[in-house]
């Protein structure tokens, strides 16, 4: 049986640092929730069933916001 992806060891790899110039954004583990809002995308593994209009609507309710979309069919 093969390990579940929860169980695999995973590590990160940084090949270079670079610092962040603040004059054109900040550090992105120092953002604010309402950055990631304003600013983020939303991966979603859309169900069958409901349709893309319908889950757009569901994330704007959740999230609070007024404006949300979707790129492209989020149909199977």
């Amino acid at each position: 049986m093969p390990t579940p992806p929860w169980e695999i060891k995973r590590e990160v790899v940084v090949k270079d640092e670079e610092p962040t110039n603040l004059d054109f954004g900040c550090v992105p583990d120092k953002r604010s929730m309402e950055a990631h809002i304003k600013y983020g995308i939303i991966n979603i593994d859309k169900p069958p069933g409901p349709t893309s209009h319908e889950v757009v609507a569901w994330v704007k309710r959740m999230l609070g916001v007024k404006r949300a979309g979707h790129s492209g069919t989020l149909e199977d």
